[in-house]
């Protein structure tokens, strides 16, 4: 297994962001490779990974089992490696699921990120990936696309209110799953980087520290 660091050219021993790429392209692709240097240049470590079946070139994704598995190796190398004051863990679509997922009992993670969460399939608002949200102690950031359509704004809305102050959920205007628009010239993978930073740095540091 590989997973790739991104470190500051000084790092104050406090963020870790490890980010888990969507089911259609690994990390390498330009959308994880935007955020593992963008998370580096402003100050953070930040982790890229790919689960299995993308290490072995298969199109259709392993299991919830075997893709929670390989988050929590992944989690537990980078802990040992690093020991920061604070991990935070996601990714971008499927991959911020799976983390949502792990973070359940991982008593190290202090916070989710995602980037574009699939609250349901396109065209299927009825299925909703939202109960074992409501059950997470933690902070979680949505940054969401107003036009995605793997989460209606009205319904990714519901969802935030009802998980309540852990919640934030900021949105990106006119963007799609990946936080592409139509209309050119805006900036929304460094709007969505802005949106992480701020609500990193925002955090509580860990009790025991």
């Amino acid at each position: 297994m590989i997973w790739i660091p991104a470190q500051p050219d000084s790092w104050d021993g406090k963020n870790v962001i490890v980010l888990a790429h969507g089911a259609g392209q690994g990390m390498d692709s330009p959308f994880m490779g935007y955020f593992h240097s963008e998370f580096a240049r402003r100050g953070f470590v930040s982790i890229k990974f790919n689960f299995e079946y993308m290490e072995k070139g298969r199109k259709i994704p392993d299991p919830q089992p075997k893709l929670q598995e390989r988050y929590r190796s992944v989690i537990a190398e980078v802990l040992k490696e690093y020991r920061p004051e604070r991990l935070i863990i996601g990714g971008k679509s499927l991959g911020g699921r799976v983390a949502s997922y792990v973070a359940a009992d991982c008593s190290a993670v202090q916070g989710l990120a995602f980037l574009g969460y699939p609250l349901h399939p396109p065209g299927r608002p009825d299925q909703r990936r939202d109960e074992h949200l409501y059950k997470l102690n933690m902070p979680m950031l949505f940054v969401s696309g107003t036009k995605d359509t793997f989460a209606e704004r009205n319904l990714l809305d519901k969802v935030a209110r009802k998980i309540g102050k852990r919640a934030t959920l900021v949105w990106i205007d006119g963007g799609d799953h990946s936080f592409k628009v139509t209309k050119p010239g805006k900036q929304t993978l460094q709007a969505a980087a802005d949106a992480v930073e701020r609500w990193v740095r925002g955090l509580p540091m860990r009790i025991d520290q």
